[in-house]
């Protein structure tokens, strides 16, 4: 039987706020934008029904696409589980046995770390964020995840060395509402390997959402910055000729912003044909430091694996120049909390703690050009996390 949300629930729902969000209790205008037709370029029905969960202990509750829409600009976090309406899985349920050595391939990581710059990710973030929007239900959303896996395709044709580019698969997991998450596969050299210690999994979200969908969402730092970051990465460990022992995946979600719908379909798939997953870690937001504060690396310690996240902490300390932080994001904050549902792994990175996090997020103010305190030094380092994270836990083959 449905449970639908009634107008005392929805109110108080809607008028929560979390954290330090500061929201004008959706103006006029945003109700104008939310009460009138939806504009030519999106495929948005303001009326349908969704099924989404506020809280890990709450039932789920219906509610139209208008209100989902207002509880996100309320600071509101969720899962949309309209597609995927599963049962929470034990946590490490599906994940392998695992012990977490201190890290030991210096030599190796190091030499990846060699090869980054931030060229690549300037000339790629301009691109990304001159779409108008990214949102997953836009025009210009698909749009942007088309380029986006053009673009790792061109990567790949400019880097990978012939024996490299065999190993190399490069997907689109389709979703109905259009913009498709992409997901690209190192084969692992091992086998046995990649059977007994499963696959290794580093992601970030591609589309972007204003407050208003309709309106112009750069989504600079979210999360074109780690969009970007993880392209680095792949590009760096390329150049390098980097075979890993077992199976790396790189994700690029779709619809994050529409409550975890391209990584929680992208988790399910996966826990439903019993895929090994090693471990998966999220990148979201890796590019502000806010003026007059310490440079950090955030490191999130709810609804995360607590022994994955403590060996991204010995990472930090290994091979990034800044330290970490500790900070705390909340329920289904980002696509980690998908594999976590679904019984994996996952750990999650941000740029900074969330108070000190970037302020002009889901607004046409999310640019990169908008104040110094957007660094791609700073996402360098992120760059830097993730090459220590896929080579210390996938290995390195040298055949």
């Amino acid at each position: 039987m449905r449970v639908f949300l009634s107008s005392l629930l929805c109110a108080a729902i809607l008028g929560y706020r979390a954290g330090a969000v500061v929201i004008d209790d959706f103006s006029m205008t945003s109700q104008k934008f939310l009460s009138s037709g939806v504009p030519e370029g999106f495929t948005l029905d303001l009326n349908e029904e969704r099924l989404v969960q506020f809280a890990e202990d709450d039932k789920p509750v219906w509610i139209t696409e208008r209100e989902k829409i207002r509880a996100k600009a309320l600071g509101r976090k969720f899962f949309d589980i309209t597609h995927t309406p599963w049962f929470k899985r034990p946590p490490t349920s599906l994940a392998p046995s695992l012990a977490y050595p201190a890290p030991d391939k210096q030599n190796l990581v190091n030499t990846v770390i060699a090869n980054l710059t931030v060229d690549g990710m300037i000339s790629n973030l301009q691109k990304f964020t001159s779409f108008r929007t990214r949102y997953y239900r836009s025009e210009t959303g698909k749009e942007s995840q088309k380029w986006l896996l053009n673009r790792i395709s061109e990567i790949t044709a400019e880097y990978a060395s012939p024996s490299l580019t065999y190993l190399i698969t490069l997907t689109e997991f389709t979703h109905p509402w259009g913009q498709n998450s992409i997901i690209l596969k190192i084969k692992g050299a091992s086998e046995a390997a990649a059977v007994e210690n499963g696959t290794v999994v580093i992601g970030a979200h591609q589309d972007s959402a204003n407050t208003i969908p309709f309106l112009p969402a750069p989504g600079a730092d979210d999360d074109g910055s780690g969009t970007v970051t993880i392209l680095e990465t792949y590009r760096g460990l390329l150049a390098s000729n980097y075979t890993p022992v077992q199976d790396v995946e790189f994700h690029w979600y779709s619809a994050e912003e529409g409550g975890l719908l391209g990584s929680q379909a992208v988790a399910q798939s996966y826990a439903q044909e019993n895929v090994n997953i090693h471990s998966m870690v999220q990148f979201d937001m890796t590019a502000w430091v806010k003026r007059g504060t310490r440079e950090e690396i955030g490191i999130v310690t709810d609804y995360v694996d607590a022994d994955l996240t403590e060996f991204i902490r010995t990472l930090v300390n290994t091979y990034c120049g800044i330290p970490y932080v500790d900070t705390q994001c909340g329920y289904a904050c980002s696509d980690h909390a998908s594999w976590g549902k679904a019984g994996y792994r996952s750990a999650f990175g941000i740029e900074s703690t969330f108070d000190n996090s970037d302020k002009n997020i889901h607004s046409t103010n999310d640019r990169m050009d908008i104040s110094d305190e957007f660094s791609f030094d700073h996402m360098l380092e992120f760059s830097k996390l993730a090459v220590g994270y896929i080579i210390e836990t996938a290995g390195w083959s040298k055949l």
